[in-house]
């Protein structure tokens, strides 16, 4: 969680890693609530500005408030007035091997219960690391996508980095789920 004084980081950069998204992620979510709202919207979308600015990209209005509503309705596709996890990652540019960890990889509850048993290889009801990056690594080679072990070390670090709550390296059965949600809402538009 950044202090205000802090520089908000890499919205300058053309693409983003997996680990520059989620430090822009908990940078602009300052409560750690799970939304991008309020103060921390306004913060995040001059910032967004500056940094578009900065590359030339121009908006058509200069009314700030104008602009924040035409962003909002734009990427906000839930209409709650907050831009969630998945929202944002439709916003920055983001590498696309990350963003295939996030597509929709199953397309019913039960291709998901399917897929939790097939990763679940010790049955201990939890995804742990090695069994999450067997999964990603999976997805991956499915979608035809080129990695290395550094980047799937990396790919599994920022998954759990997101997703795991309570902080005890493993993904139960519920924050699996928050990952299958922000995968529904999130990813739809990749061209794959």
């Amino acid at each position: 969680m950044a202090g205000p004084q802090q520089q908000p980081p890499y919205l300058h950069l053309a693409e983003l890693t997996a680990s520059q998204f989620l430090e822009i992620w908990k940078h602009f979510d300052a409560d750690g609530n799970g939304y991008i709202e309020g103060k921390e919207l306004e913060n995040f979308f001059q910032e967004l500005e500056k940094a578009r600015k900065g590359s030339g990209m121009m908006s058509k209005s200069d009314n700030f408030g104008e602009k924040m509503k035409e962003f909002m309705q734009k990427y906000d596709k839930n209409s709650d007035g907050k831009i969630e996890m998945a929202e944002l990652a439709q916003i920055l540019p983001t590498e696309e091997n990350f963003l295939l960890c996030f597509r929709q990889h199953v397309g019913s509850s039960a291709e998901f219960m399917e897929a939790w048993r097939k990763y679940d290889t010790d049955r201990s009801g939890y995804i742990e690391a090695n069994e999450l990056k067997g999964f990603l690594s999976d997805l991956l080679k499915k979608a035809n996508r080129p990695y290395d072990e550094p980047k799937l070390q990396e790919y599994t670090q920022t998954i759990l980095r997101m997703f795991d709550l309570n902080g005890d390296g493993k993904l139960g059965l519920s924050e699996m789920s928050r990952m299958e949600a922000a995968t529904l809402t999130s990813m739809s538009w990749m061209p794959f």
